[in-house]
């Protein structure tokens, strides 16, 4: 089944390039389904970059899924049109009534602030609890996940002397876990990030299991709540290019920057990156969809707590 999204969102187009089958919502209403609600709240700079790399994703799934944007009151973009926002996201103030299957909150580019120093804190705080009781299952991811970390289990964050930047090896623990259906032994995901958490501080909360590390990139999947809270340091839903486009654009800037890791075939910036990802990035958005929010969100959508 195809995603329910706004007919003139910028993404629409781009995928339908890649053969990826949307619907508009007069469509999708004529389909006797009740269509799983998720909401995304996009903390992304390049908000329609992030939109076009989560719908891939969450497109491939036999669901029938209805996105709501969500974006932070009062916080103005700079790297997004204004008319943009104003078109397709909403305000927390206006849903903190409704109920959804699921959520998505992405990272942000505030890593180096103390988490009681980013703007927008009490909101985003505000709307973390609000999840707890109106979403079957929420997905952190990048900061995020470290945000929610702390908030809701004191888990502390650590800036990195080196930004980590690249794509990475990873383990699985558990693997009887439905969040690896269909996953290999070891994956790779891509990571872009100034900070980190710790093993040793996750291991002293029995609530959280960690489900997957990397021996280069740390901590990348940790679950808690019987996967109502799934936290994922690393970016499965980067494009080829966006690693690419990062490290050109703060070189561009005169930043210092490492080329990522485990990228560029033989760290030849003039050659295509290597993608290793795609596959298992494809397999655990549509596990998450099936096992975490499908299968456990009541019918009554209302009844979610």
């Amino acid at each position: 089944m195809p995603l329910t999204i706004p007919a003139n969102l910028p993404a629409v187009d781009l995928l339908k390039k890649e053969n990826i089958f949307v619907m508009d919502s007069q469509r999708a209403s004529s389909q006797d389904i009740r269509p799983l609600k998720l909401v995304i709240l996009n903390l992304m700079p390049l908000k329609i970059t992030t939109e076009t790399d989560l719908i891939r994703l969450l497109s491939n799934s036999p669901l029938q899924i209805e996105i709501d944007f969500m974006k932070i009151a009062g916080h103005i973009s700079k790297n997004t049109p204004i008319e943009h926002m104003e078109a397709f996201y909403k305000e927390f103030s206006l849903i903190k009534e409704d109920t959804y299957d699921g959520m998505i909150v992405t990272g942000a580019p505030v890593e180096q602030l103390n988490f009681c120093d980013v703007s927008y804190w009490e909101e985003l705080t505000t709307i973390f609890k609000w999840a707890r009781t109106h979403v079957t299952s929420t997905m952190y991811i990048c900061w995020a996940a470290q945000a929610a970390l702390n908030y809701f289990y004191d888990i502390p964050k650590y800036s990195l002397s080196q930004k980590r930047f690249g794509v990475f090896l990873h383990s699985i623990y558990n693997k009887q876990n439905p969040i690896f259906r269909g996953f290999d032994d070891e994956f790779y995901a891509p990571h872009s990030r100034h900070s980190e958490i710790r093993r040793e501080d996750v291991e002293k909360v029995p609530e959280i299991e960690i489900l997957s590390e990397s021996k280069e990139a740390g901590l990348h999947m940790l679950m808690a709540r019987g996967g109502r809270e799934i936290f994922i340091t690393g970016h499965s839903e980067y494009s080829p290019n966006t690693l690419k486009d990062e490290y050109f654009r703060d070189k561009n800037k005169g930043l210092e920057i490492q080329i990522p890791l485990n990228y560029f075939p033989n760290d030849d910036t003039t050659k295509e990156p290597q993608v290793k990802w795609r596959a298992h990035a494809n397999l655990l958005f549509s596990n998450w969809l099936n096992y975490f929010v499908y299968q456990e969100t009541p019918y009554d959508i209302k009844s979610i707590k």
